[in-house]
């Protein structure tokens, strides 16, 4: 069966303006694409935020929308533009100006995993990236933006959790800044896309689970946070990341011993996120 462009759990009934996705975390690989790869299907397997999905997946039971999808971040990556194509993956692309996400390898369609493994020998076509794209990017984007657009017109605004998890070696290059290492790190692009009261409502919920916040250091938020997060809009998106340590084996990509009571901690602030996209409603109402 072809896989779904996206996966949407709603609610019963929608109760908050939080809206949360988890763009990365999707773990059906196209048997073509695997066929292509010069990688393992463990290796190729890496950039994944295996399992976020499961972690937030408490948002219906608390009145919020949860998306995701079930194609992997290395076939086609939902937090890049749709015009971050990467000339040296792909036919015909020619090379504008710096961006390093695209210098890297990882632009929309991705030429590498974690640790700058090339996915596969040679390039491929812009017929290829169309389909994925179309297939997949598109429908993924235009379904966020009627879901942020529909709390915006039902509670006066719309408040994007953007769900992703990070290696816990990622913030190995920027342990100097903290006393200790955080757990979590909350990006709103240093203030620009959502307003201050969300994001201490957001960093405090984290806090009293007894998880060690940082802002904006080393990860302040992608294509997502800044494409979608206008304040002046009353549109506010903070992106999360969890160290992937705290409930996941690494190396085999599997859900550690841990995984239940973690994912029931995550559960517990979930609930506290839709709480804070009630906040606005309840000062309106009063």
């Amino acid at each position: 069966m072809p896989r779904p462009p996206y996966l949407l759990t709603m609610p019963d009934k929608r109760t908050t303006a939080s809206v949360f996705a988890s763009p990365h975390s999707g773990r059906e690989y196209p048997w073509g694409f695997i066929r292509g790869s010069q990688l393992n299907e463990k290796t190729i397997r890496s950039s994944e935020d295996a399992f976020v999905d499961k972690l937030f997946a408490a948002a219906p039971e608390n009145g919020a929308p949860l998306l995701s999808t079930a194609i992997p971040r290395a076939y086609v990556d939902l937090n890049r533009g749709a015009d971050e194509l990467d000339p040296a993956l792909i036919t015909g692309v020619k090379q504008t100006g710096h961006n390093p996400r695209i210098s890297s390898g990882l632009g929309v369609i991705p030429r590498v995993v974690a640790n700058g493994r090339e996915i596969r020998q040679g390039k491929i076509g812009m017929s290829e990236v169309r389909e994925r794209l179309n297939t997949y990017y598109h429908p993924y984007h235009n379904r966020l933006k009627t879901l942020l657009n529909e709390s915006r017109r039902q509670f006066g605004f719309a408040l994007l959790f953007d769900c992703h998890s990070m290696p816990h070696e990622a913030l190995v290059a920027t342990s100097y800044a903290y006393d200790k290492r955080p757990e979590v790190v909350l990006g709103d692009r240093f203030g620009s896309t959502a307003d201050h009261k969300f994001m201490d409502e957001t960093e405090q919920a984290f806090l009293d689970a007894g998880l060690r916040v940082s802002r904006n250091l080393p990860f302040a938020g992608a294509f997502v946070t800044q494409h979608y997060g206008h304040p002046s809009l009353n549109h506010h998106v903070i992106q999360i990341e969890i160290d992937r340590s705290l409930y996941l084996n690494e190396a085999e990509i599997t859900p550690s011993a841990d995984f239940t009571a973690f994912r029931d901690l995550i559960s517990g602030v979930v609930a506290r996120l839709a709480d804070v996209g009630r906040s606005e409603i309840q000062l309106a109402a009063e």
